[in-house]
Parts: structure tokens; C-alpha cells; sequence
């Protein structure tokens, strides 16, 4: 994990990646679990007996799912010492451009492409770029804003 003092300290970082993730695995249950929770029960995800025979040989992440792990990326990615909050105020584009089979392992890549001053804070607007091991393509790309405050 990388570590900021302050969060003034990210601004003269804008354009440069200011952390990598730990890997995540992505089980079978927690593709169970996040059907279960948002009602999604495509077959894609959770019959592997059918996904076998499907277009990707196994059961899929849903693409909600894999997005839904940013927050978890994130907190080991990099932390600001001097901020007593965050709050997620959004994201600009998503793209899914690669499948993540069950048992894959991601993580996240957090490029810092904005930072806006505001009062007692700061808007932060970065790139996560979630890679799956074995892949060269990325499974998804996300552009998260976040407001910090000191």
C-alpha cells in the first residue's frame, strides 16, 4: 500500500498511478452472494454446468460485481493519513472490455487524473484499471470521482 501524509500531497501527482491494489479473488460464492443480493441470476453466473458448455467454458462475474470490488481495491491500494472522510460522489465511464471467470484473481491499478481543491477537501478523479492474472487485456476500466475531506 502507498501512503500519503496529506491529501495535498496527491496533487502534484495528477497523470501518475498513486497505487496498486492487492489481488482479490473472485469465488463462486461471492458471484453466489452478489446474485443473491441485487437478484441478478443469470445463468452465466451461477450454473456451471451450463456455463461450461457457454462462451467462456465456466461461470462469469457479473460486470456490477467486478466494479463493486473498486472500494475493496482501493483501501489497499493507497491510504491519506489526514483524511477523516471519503465519500464515493460517482464515476464517469465503465467499460468491461474481458470476462472474469470464477476463481480469477484481479486487482487494481488507480491512476490519478484530477484533483479539484474544495472547501476542506478535495475531488479526486481516478483511472482503475482491474487486470485479471494470466490476461493482458483488463477486465475493467473505471473512471471513480471520490471526495476527500481533512
Amino acid at each position: 500500500m502507498r501512503s500519503f501524509d496529506h491529501l495535498i500531497d496527491l496533487q502534484p501527482l495528477v497523470g501518475q498511478t498513486v497505487g496498486v491494489s492487492d489481488w482479490i479473488t473472485v469465488t463462486q460464492q461471492r458471484i453466489q452472494l452478489f446474485a443473491d443480493a441485487t437478484g441478478d441470476h443469470q445463468w452465466i453466473h451461477l450454473d456451471v454446468e451450463r456455463a461450461a458448455k457457454g462462451p467462456f467454458g465456466t461461470t462469469i462475474a457479473h460486470g456490477f460485481l467486478t466494479l463493486s470490488l473498486l472500494p475493496e481495491m482501493a483501501a489497499s491500494a493507497f491510504e491519506v493519513l489526514d483524511t477523516r472522510m471519503g465519500v464515493n460522489y460517482g464515476l464517469g465511464k465503465v467499460r468491461f472490455p474481458a470476462p472474469v471467470p470464477s476463481g480469477s484473481r484481479l486487482r487494481g491499478h488507480f491512476k490519478l487524473t484530477q484533483y479539484e481543491p474544495l472547501e476542506g477537501g478535495a475531488q479526486l478523479t481516478v483511472e482503475v484499471t482491474m487486470e485479471r492474472e494470466g490476461s493482458d487485456k483488463p477486465v475493467c476500466v473505471a473512471e471513480s470521482l471520490a471526495r476527500r475531506y481533512t
